[in-house]
């Protein structure tokens, strides 16, 4: 006679109550024993063999795995400093707002990929 451990059983449940439920086939049981002799039984192994049927089917529509694809390279600038600074022109009066943009990582080659607009540049749609 063989022994059969239960515990490596994945459809195989201890519930709160006590009794064992058998997860495929949702079927309670009042002790081990009973758990077993279902287990060897034609609604298990019908189930067993609709489950496998099942898990190749799904194994088919999944989607292969594809080729991974490269990342842009990025060429990293940092987190820019900025300083503003309000200005008054002595002679005519004129107010400006001078913008100082500091970008730490930045290289020569490397132009920003934003810019800073007025009010005036911006185009706003109104529906």
């Amino acid at each position: 006679m063989e022994t059969i451990d239960i515990t490596k059983d994945p459809y195989f449940m201890k519930n709160h109550l006590g009794s064992y439920e058998c997860r495929l086939c949702l079927t309670l049981h009042t002790n081990e024993g009973s758990y077993l002799s279902h287990t060897q039984g034609k609604k298990h192994q019908t189930n067993l063999s609709r489950r496998q049927q099942k898990d190749i089917a799904n194994q088919a529509l999944l989607p292969q795995p594809v080729k991974k694809v490269e990342k842009k390279k990025i060429v990293k600038i940092g987190r820019p400093g900025y300083k503003i600074t309000k200005l008054k022109d002595s002679d005519t009066g004129q107010r400006s707002i001078l913008f100082e943009i500091d970008y730490p990582e930045i290289t020569k080659e490397i132009t920003p990929r934003y810019r800073v607009m007025s009010s005036y540049e911006q185009k706003v749609f109104i529906y």
